[in-house]
């Protein structure tokens, strides 16, 4: 039996993501002022997850900053790249940064096992939650056929992650629409509210300290197959809208204190015809809004 039927790990090439560099002697701390994570946690060579946001404090890009070399290369949606790089460019001024595409690496997700850098290589650990595994940026001339561990398809990996009831942008929540706390940026390491300031920051501490999180993707069961996009009803009250799905399982951006009252009521959820049941994450260290009784 080959090693790469023996090894329980699984590895999809993420097509839709893409790589920005960004290098010079102030591209640390250029970045510490922009994102909602802390650069200084890339000194003991881990990733960040992190979000630039608006003034307002909404996302308008997440991405995961990876120590390279003397700088740092950047884990994005591809079709985000360019508007990145630029929104980047705009705060740069005088900085010595420099901020360009990386086209030679392609992005891929590995799950369920480990795996040794192939030459030229980024691997990394997920740092969103450590069941999701790793990620791999891989050069040119390397691709997911050439690592020790059994190819699967993207849907697989999006499955892997809707079960684990972790969001993407794009996907889960639109850029530019939403709050770091709604898309669970607070429960998967992607802020730090020891930091000092960076774009939008005050929004989101006080969100943080008031506790004033009303949305939040959770995790999603319905009793038929789900749809992407369709709206969520607590009786006659919009409630959330569906996001990411997979077969009956999906996450979906729900106003939490409507799903707790028309639980509290005995009302389902629905989605059209569909009836839909949520519950939290593992990881969550939030809990659905107590419902005062009449």
């Amino acid at each position: 039996m080959s090693h790469r039927e023996e090894t329980p790990c699984r590895v999809s090439l993420l097509a839709d993501r893409g790589v920005l560099r960004v290098t010079g002697a102030d591209a640390k701390t250029f970045l510490q002022g922009l994102l909602t994570n802390d650069m200084g946690k890339t000194e003991s060579g881990n990733a960040i997850h992190a979000g630039l946001l608006s003034p307002q404090g909404k996302i308008l890009f997440d991405f995961f900053v990876v120590p390279s070399g003397s700088g740092y290369v950047i884990d994005a949606p591809k079709d985000t790249l360019g508007e990145l790089a630029k929104r980047l460019s705009f705060y740069r001024l005088r900085a010595d940064v420099a901020i360009e595409e990386a086209p030679e690496f392609a992005v891929a997700a590995l799950w369920n096992g480990a795996l040794a850098p192939p030459a030229g290589a980024i691997v990394y650990a997920d740092p969103r939650l450590a069941e999701l595994g790793m990620r791999v940026l891989l050069p040119d001339g390397i691709s997911v056929d050439d690592l020790a561990c059994a190819t699967a398809p993207t849907e697989d990996y999006h499955a892997h992650r809707i079960a684990l009831g972790v969001p993407q942008g794009g996907r889960d929540y639109a850029y530019g629409d939403a709050f770091p706390h709604e898309a669970l940026f607070d429960q998967l390491n992607g802020v730090d509210f020891k930091k000092g300031c960076y774009v939008g920051q005050e929004v989101v501490s006080r969100m943080e300290h008031r506790g004033t999180a009303r949305k939040r993707i959770v995790p999603i069961a319905g009793n038929a197959a789900l749809e992407s996009g369709i709206e969520i009803m607590a009786g006659d009250l919009p409630a959330g809208e569906i996001g990411s799905v997979d077969g009956t399982r999906g996450l979906a951006l729900l106003r939490l204190d409507r799903a707790a009252k028309a639980e509290a009521q005995g009302i389902p959820l629905r989605a059209g015809e569909t009836t839909i049941t949520l519950h939290l994450p593992a990881f969550a260290t939030f809990e659905l809004p107590a419902v005062e009784s009449a």
